[in-house]
């Protein structure tokens, strides 16, 4: 006599889904002390988050707190991997932080600095930013 079977369960997800509401906070409050230690001007901060209006900008800054967008938040996890990739490359954090504004020679900055890149308002040069140095790394 074979065993009773067993209902089916509907598969689980491996990791649940992160809610934008619930890394959004985190997520800003973090970028604005990167965007400090790196010493970014207002347009350059904005820039980096996509140009979110001004007003929504000072918000953003003053409270820590928002519902960010899938953009924002992806433009903000690079920025977190090129941060944390700098720190492990240069254990200095003063040379760590000046990097990203220094002249460039390898061909994907074509002499510019890494910021000068990542200023273009795309989100793919963040990427390209972040592969760079995680290659650098061999990562």
């Amino acid at each position: 006599m074979s065993a009773p079977a067993l209902p089916r369960r509907a598969p689980e997800a491996a990791t649940p889904a992160v809610s934008a509401e619930r890394v959004s906070g985190p997520a800003l409050r973090t970028f604005f002390r990167i965007a400090n230690s790196w010493d970014l001007a207002i347009d350059e901060t904005r820039a980096l988050l996509g140009e979110p209006p001004r007003s929504t900008f000072f918000e953003w800054k003053r409270n820590g707190e928002a519902k960010l967008s899938r953009d924002t938040l992806e433009r903000i996890s690079y920025v977190l991997g090129i941060y944390k990739a700098l720190q492990i490359l240069l254990p200095d954090p003063k040379a760590a932080d000046a990097w990203i504004r220094k002249p460039n020679a390898a061909p994907i900055f074509a002499g510019e600095s890494a910021l000068n890149r990542m200023l273009s308002g795309n989100v793919a040069d963040l990427y390209v930013v972040r592969q760079y140095l995680d290659a650098q790394r061999g990562g």
